[in-house]
């Protein structure tokens, strides 16, 4: 090899390694957008998908060899291509032609990175199309030519508009089957356009197209549709702003995912920057203690920052040593969110299961986490009509508005403003299944003005009065058990020993402090709910309170426990069988609850959760009264 020849070749690799390292320093400081389609069932989602990726070469020879057998396996013909199988991945849904879950797929162009969700379209699912919606920058409602502006349609508008999805793309798809008609697509753009303006849609962008032959996919116009002048789906794409760029016009919020401290000589707090920016030096404030500082250094794994911007994930170390942990946000001083315990907020419902008005759910906005119950709906939304409708709850795919509560501050904004700190789920604490989705629209305006009084008295010291460690003995089982009867042997017994208790019996209760409230499951929730507050302020007065409540419902015991100091709840199980206590029948509750006089009897026709792990059992078949009351005060012993 000559040396002119070695000059050559080390040139040639040079200028690839140069060219190499522009292509990814372009695509490096690409801007991402990510976006959603949705739509009806079988509107063409997962086609236009497959369009995108085939059209934009995100696809392997192997890959699209796969395709192309995978095709002839479900039907299509010649050289043709399904592009839906590269997307639905499911077994059930090759099998059924019908997208179940959210796909998430990445593809780039030489302007933009992109980050696509296909969301079902059957109802069933809606719940899947909310997940792919709610971090999206733009929403492809699909329409099939065909069938115009279906019921689903007009739901996953809603949806997109109520995440706050300002970005619309109206893709009337499948123009090929209706000989490309300016007619059709006109009239299905005027259609929705009335429905826009009904739901507070300001504006769209509409386009004719064809996932499966590719009309205005990434070139426009297409000769088939010479009446539209408009921009390709891919051109619009990488045209429209992204809600990242957005974001960091906004005042500074992180949320604090980890207090970073590997050693003494360091301590910060690390978070993905949701609005603003920050740089050294700048004033920042700890909510909600409210605590202010100014920024030491911005850390990264590859070193410090002159400047932080909204999607950035950091470690900010601060000047002084300020209490500031999991959950709490870092914001600028002078323009600190809101802080506030009771909101309204829209709820979109998830669950398979009705919502419980009252029970007490795990709500989680950011990385704050608290316990938070949901009042009777104000109204729930017809989407078809827009009508604002009377309901009594929510069910699976219902979306109305409600008033929450929480029981401690939440450091939040208004979703509209920000979604980081007014997006929320609700969590089912028995199950950990996600049940919600919602939004907060504002503060209780009493949220505001009720505060807490601080008093010199503490509970500590009503305790040490009274020489006893204050306890809920908590008495649960059906009606007939014996709860009552155990419940008074055991407050006799502890009279004896100069302790200082207080008997609330389920019956007795309902004469005055409940006496407004049924026995509907809601009803019952919100009994036990006031119960437990009322057993909360007697312990913090340091008496020992016993409870003889049916309490059917787990979530409702386990709520008065979260209310309470550790180990202070003492559930006590009164295991009686059902044909037991329906022989002693004393108060001729069940012979009324079987010949359907009596309606919501636990037991018979309401249900009965037992305690999967109490503190305490006692079986009232082979124990007395008295002997099962022993058994209780040798269990709960020291009472100091």
């Amino acid at each position: 090899m000559t040396e002119q020849t070695t000059d050559a070749i080390y040139k040639t690799d040079s200028l690839i390694a140069e060219d190499i390292d522009a292509y990814l320093e372009t695509h490096q400081h690409k801007s991402m957008l990510r976006f959603i389609t949705c739509g009806s069932v079988d509107d063409g989602k997962s086609t236009l998908i497959g369009r995108l990726l085939y059209d934009s070469k995100m696809i392997f020879e192997d890959q699209l060899e796969a395709l192309s057998n995978d095709s002839k396996k479900v039907g299509t013909q010649g050289q043709d291509i399904d592009f839906a199988l590269l997307v639905d991945g499911l077994a059930a849904e090759r099998e059924q032609g019908i997208t179940i879950d959210v796909a998430y797929r990445f593809f780039n162009t030489e302007k933009r990175k992109f980050i696509v969700a296909d969301c079902p379209g059957h109802e069933q699912y809606t719940r899947n199309m909310v997940t792919g919606a709610s971090s999206a920058d733009l929403a492809v409602v699909m329409i099939d030519a065909r069938k115009g502006v279906l019921v689903q349609t007009r739901r996953h508008s809603y949806l997109c508009h109520l995440i706050g999805i300002k970005n619309i793309v109206l893709a009337v798809n499948k123009m090929d089957l209706v000989d490309y008609s300016q007619d059709v697509f006109d009239q299905i753009v005027a259609d929705y356009a009335a429905f826009a303006e009904e739901i507070g849609i300001e504006s769209f962008t509409a386009m004719p197209i064809s996932g499966f032959k590719g009309d205005n996919i990434t070139t426009a116009p297409s000769a088939n549709t010479p009446w539209y002048d408009g921009p390709s789906l891919v051109e619009h794409l990488e045209s429209v702003e992204v809600l990242a760029d957005v974001a960091v016009d906004k005042p500074f919020r992180m949320p604090v995912q980890w207090v970073n401290r590997p050693n003494l000589d360091f301590r910060g707090f690390s978070g993905l920057i949701a609005t603003g920016s920050i740089k050294p030096g700048d004033a920042v404030r700890a909510l909600p203690s409210g605590k202010t500082s100014t920024v030491k250094s911005i850390v990264t794994f590859d070193g410090e920052l002159d400047e932080a911007v909204a999607g950035q994930s950091v470690t900010i170390t601060l000047n002084d040593e300020i209490d500031c942990s999991r959950g709490d946000v870092l914001c600028v001083a002078d323009n600190p969110p809101e802080t506030a315990d009771q909101f309204e907020a829209t709820l979109v419902w998830l669950n398979d299961e009705d919502m419980h008005v009252g029970r007490g759910y795990w709500l989680k906005l950011g990385t704050q986490t608290v316990s938070a119950t949901v009042q009777q709906p104000k109204y729930r939304v017809d989407v078809n009509t827009m009508d604002e409708l009377a309901a009594k709850t929510l069910s699976l795919n219902d979306i109305g508005v409600a008033e929450v509560y929480s029981d401690k501050p939440l450091v939040f904004e208004a979703y509209e403003q920000n979604r980081t700190l007014g997006g929320f789920i609700l969590i089912d604490k028995i199950t950990n299944a996600t049940v919600a989705a919602g939004m907060l629209n504002f503060s209780l305006r009493r949220s505001q003005n009720v505060h807490w009084q601080a008093t010199d008295i503490t509970r500590e010291h009503h305790a040490n009065m009274k020489n006893q460690t204050p306890r809920v003995l908590w008495f649960t089982g059906l009606s007939g058990s014996g709860k009552s009867t155990i419940a008074n042997e055991v407050e006799k017994k502890l009279s004896l020993m100069n302790r200082h208790t207080f008997l609330l019996d389920g019956d007795n209760v309902r004469h005055g402090l409940n006496k407004d409230l049924g026995f509907t499951e809601a009803d019952r929730i919100e009994n036990i709910r006031r119960v437990g507050e009322v057993a909360r302020l007697m312990t913090d007065a340091g008496l020992i309170v016993l409870t003889a409540f049916i309490s059917p419902f787990r979530a409702e015991r386990q709520m008065v426990r979260s209310m309470l100091e550790d180990a202070e709840f003492i559930e006590i199980f009164v295991d009686t069988p059902l044909e037991v206590a329906e022989e002693r029948d004393v108060k001729g509750l069940y012979k009324k609850a079987r010949s359907g006089e009596l309606k919501n009897f636990t037991g018979i026709d309401s249900p009965y959760e037992p305690p999967l792990n109490p503190e305490i059992t006692v079986n009232t078949v082979e124990m007395t009264p008295e002997e099962a009351a022993d058994h209780i005060i040798k269990q709960i012993l020291p009472l100091k």
